[in-house]
Parts: C-alpha cells; sequence; structure tokens
C-alpha cells in the first residue's frame, strides 16, 4: 500500500525556519503531483493549499501569502519531497500535510488521493 509519512514541524520564532519533509513508501511518487497543505486546529474549513509541484518538479504554485517565503521540492529518486519554509510568521502555524494526486490545483484538497500524517509547525515568539 502506497503511504507518506511527513515530519520536520516544531515550534520556532517567528523570522525562523523549518524544512518539512515527505517521503513515500515507494517510486509511484513520480507519477504524482505533490502538494503541502495546512490545517488550522479547530478550524472548520478545508485544508488550505500552501504549495504545489508537478510531476517533474518544473512548475511549481503557492499560497500568495507565503511566495518569497517557502520553496516546495521534490526528489524523485529518493521517493521525497520538501517544504522549505522561510521567515516564518505566526499565521504560518499549523498542520501541514504532504498530499499527493494527479490534479495540478492548490483549491481542491478532494483532488488528492493520499496523504501524510501531518506534522505540527507552531510559530510564536
Amino acid at each position: 500500500q502506497f503511504t507518506l509519512v511527513d515530519s520536520g514541524g516544531g515550534s520556532v520564532q517567528p523570522g525562523g525556519s523549518l524544512r518539512l519533509s515527505c517521503v513515500a513508501s515507494d517510486s509511484t511518487l513520480v507519477h504524482y503531483v505533490i502538494a503541502w497543505f495546512r490545517e488550522i486546529p479547530g478550524n472548520t474549513g478545508p485544508r488550505k493549499g500552501v504549495a504545489l509541484i508537478s510531476m517533474s518538479g518544473g512548475s511549481t504554485d503557492y499560497l500568495d501569502s507565503v511566495k518569497g517565503r517557502f520553496t516546495i521540492s521534490r526528489d524523485n529518486a529518493n521517493n521525497a519531497a520538501y517544504l522549505q519554509m522561510n521567515d516564518l510568521k505566526p499565521e504560518d502555524s499549523g498542520i501541514y500535510y504532504c498530499a499527493v494526486g494527479s490534479s495540478y490545483t492548490l483549491h481542491s484538497p478532494m483532488a488528492y488521493d493520499y496523504w501524510g500524517q501531518g506534522t505540527q509547525v507552531t510559530v510564536s515568539s
């Protein structure tokens, strides 16, 4: 069964950095678009797409509020994806989930087929 494992979250002060990792169980990751979504505990709305990368890695897209601060990347040879988060702000806090699917979209969590277990990011002074 194809699975994803998220890691790398933690607690940092505003302005700090974190690097999230998403490791897949096998090489079928190469056939998927990869995205990172954020969920705010207690928020009843859908998870919000933060960053997205195409199968080849040649195209990326970001939530407006993280452009210039976050960078998504993938390493197909090692079945992994990453989210480098710099200049973190309190509003970046939440649970971050790696997800994979066939549609290149940040706007629809329902388009994604497999999800990691999530990793908590807390930005606070």
